[in-house]
């Protein structure tokens, strides 16, 4: 039994209806102590349905932290699940205040002892901070896992103004989640006026994303650093070094002035009681410590430890997928912290790197359209193939900069930054560099990297053609990690001009010419430290997991395809979550996912991403089911989007659309 949190019997109430104030009525799940009395709320805001889609995970997570003294209220945003309206779009205006509308009623119940958190993983660990900075007044703490405080430096849209596939996989999979009904069972006859709304009304979201390839007011709405002082509640920010937002984290630790703390393991997108890359960790136990801090007022001590915690990673060998890294926890008081001092090294142009003897010169590249195709995924689900694998394929299109081999073991904590001297040949250009491990053994694993679109170099908001010839300077951010670099190994600094498939390719190819002399790479080099054994983090712990039926396994796929005699490169991605019958409530679910993405030999136009989703519901003789498909390829003067959807009620089509769409390019 937790000391600081006496364990009650708890109820669960599977569909609570919460009014707003413009008659719109939200579907919330919760969670509380059976006595009744007043506790405090924690409170989880997404899309993606409490009746079946996060079931699996909060019924781990909930009942195990109102068992705890707290009420777990998770809602559906208006226009998902059981929730009525209808979602356009994510974080908008209305979301948030809905948000606010619902802290206030969640705090007005009697149940409620008026104090309220707000958690989430993404999209919730998005909206805890835009909510926060909206400044509800019961609202008294955030959790926020995976997320961002600035929409179009770290999201699934753009990478350094560079447009990240995943974009498109992320839109076709809402478009997907989009076409689901409510619960008949829980709303009654009403449901299919509320899937027909959703249906005709939700709209083509990679359109909307497309539409705005710099750095606008669209990005701006919902960035909270555009006035990061409006968030004044304490803040816990966590992610992981294989997830696509690890950086937040630091700018978070660096810009918030109220309370705060951060922490990064190895893990992927997910909660860290289930993080892979392990170790896993009882987060459950880590968040009651900062509920009840700040929820109960209760002194556990969380606030006494270091600000920031970061898994150093060892040397591992390169692989799609990683079950678990080797490493250790360390501890900084603050960031920047004082451990870590930037260090320049050099470029030589006989492709050293780090010699302060090493000849100057210029040294040039115009990469394959292929090169990035061991890269993996922007933001890595755990799933096999979605993390680099061996980069000797995509360093073999790239100028490379080698170490000799450490004489000593060497650490980074931080942001690698590759600061650039430049001319191309074209107006449009990207550039994509990593930080790579390079084993006696030739094997090559990568750090990290960073993307930059050089029309961006000086500004996101006003980027600027570039003039064929003519000298520039850029930076080129990478993302954050925490790694040890073994002694014998070298390090490598790897520069193309493409980045398939993580980053859409400019227009045409492009030549880069680099002027080593003028050009750097600064690494966040942390001292050797003695540092203290941290406090154990412990095992996961939470309540017993969703009964459930598995009526067809889930398939997790990634294939690269090469046809020799027509040119054509394929990658094939297929994310299968078979068939389930959920005990709690009878549904059957399903859900198969497969993208596409290909280019043809030298042909800079031929990159192609196409995504077909089939999800289906049923129980007893009801039964739905949709497929959505997205294309998207490219002019050298405009994005061209073709989508198509049908939804069908037993055999019977219910809805079908189609959308066709050319967008601008905008220096992209």
């Amino acid at each position: 039994m937790d000391q600081l949190s006496p364990l009650h019997e708890v109820i669960e109430e599977r569909h609570v209806e919460i009014p707003l104030p413009d008659g719109c009525i939200l579907a919330a799940r919760i969670w509380r102590p059976a006595d009744g009395a007043p506790v405090p709320a924690i409170f989880e805001y997404l899309p993606y349905r409490k009746g079946d889609g996060t079931l699996a995970r909060d019924a781990v997570r909930a009942p195990y932290i109102a068992a705890r003294g707290y009420a777990y209220v998770r809602v559906d945003l208006r226009g998902t699940g059981e929730s009525e309206g209808l979602m356009v779009d994510e974080y908008t205006a209305q979301e948030l205040q809905d948000g606010c509308d619902v802290i206030a009623w969640i705090a007005a119940q009697d149940w409620c002892d008026g104090g309220v958190g707000m958690v989430g993983i993404s999209w919730g660990g998005f909206n805890g901070l835009q909510v926060a900075a909206l400044r509800p007044p019961a609202l008294k703490a955030v959790v926020s896992i995976a997320s961002t405080d600035d929409r179009y430096a770290d999201d699934v849209h753009y990478m350094g103004g560079t447009m990240v596939v995943d974009q498109i996989s992320w839109a076709s999979h809402m478009f997907a989640i989009n076409t689901l009904p409510p619960d008949p069972d829980l709303v009654g006859e009403k449901w299919r006026e509320m899937w027909m709304q959703r249906l005709t009304g939700s709209g083509l979201w990679l359109k909307n994303w497309a539409e705005h390839q710099r750095r606008d007011d669209f990005w701006k709405h919902g960035s909270v650093c555009e006035d990061i002082s409006r968030i004044e509640v304490p803040v816990y920010a966590v992610s992981g070094w294989a997830d696509g937002y690890c950086r937040t984290v630091f700018r978070l630790m660096e810009s918030l002035q109220g309370p705060k703390k951060g922490l990064v393991g190895p893990w992927s997108h997910k909660y860290p009681h289930i993080g892979v890359p392990g170790p896993a960790i009882d987060w459950n136990g880590e968040e009651l410590r900062w509920w009840d801090q700040w929820l109960k007022r209760i002194e556990t001590g969380i606030m006494d430890e270091p600000q920031l915690r970061l898994y150093m990673q060892d040397h591992a060998e390169p692989a799609s997928f990683y079950a678990h890294r080797d490493g250790r926890w360390v501890e900084e008081p603050s960031w920047p912290s004082p451990n870590v001092v930037r260090t320049g090294l050099t470029l030589g142009a006989d492709g050293s790197l780090g010699r302060d003897d090493a000849p100057a010169g210029f040294r040039e590249i115009r990469s394959p359209l292929g090169t990035g195709i061991a890269g993996g995924k922007w933001c890595s689900y755990a799933k096999p193939g979605d993390q680099p694998v061996d980069q000797r394929r995509d360093d073999a299109g790239s100028l490379v900069f080698e170490t000799t081999p450490l004489e000593r073991p060497l650490e980074i904590a931080g942001d690698t930054k590759l600061e650039l001297t430049f001319t191309v040949d074209q107006p449009v250009a990207q550039v994509a560099a990593r930080l790579v491990d390079v084993a006696p053994d030739g094997a090559a694993t990568r750090v990290s990297y960073g993307l930059l679109n050089l029309t961006h170099r000086d500004s996101h908001e006003t980027p600027e053609a570039l003039v064929p010839g003519e000298v520039y300077t850029a930076t080129v951010p990478f993302k954050h990690v925490a790694q040890t670099f073994r002694a014998g190994h070298c390090l490598r600094l790897a520069i193309s001009t493409s980045y398939f498939p993580i980053a859409w390719p400019a227009p045409e190819a492009a030549t880069l010419r680099v002027d080593t002399a003028a050009s750097r790479l600064v690494l966040p080099l942390r001292a050797a430290t003695d540092d203290p054994e941290p406090r154990d983090l412990g095992t996961p712990k939470g309540a017993a997991p969703m009964e459930k039926d598995v009526l067809a396994p889930g398939r997790s796929d990634w294939v690269v395809s090469e046809n020799l005699a027509t040119g054509e490169t394929e990658v094939r991605i297929t994310d299968d979550s078979g068939r389930i019958r959920i005990a709690d409530n009878g549904l059957t679910t399903g859900a198969c996912g497969v993208e596409t993405y290909s280019f043809s030999g030298t042909d800079w136009r031929s990159f192609k991403g196409h995504v077909v989703w089939d999800l289906d519901m049923s129980r007893g003789d009801w039964r739905m089911s949709s497929r959505t498909e997205t294309e998207m390829t490219a002019t050298a003067t405009h994005f061209v989007i073709k989508a198509r959807l049908v939804a069908k009620e037993g055999e019977a089509v219910a809805h079908a659309q189609d959308w066709v769409c050319e967008i601008p390019r905008d220096l992209a």
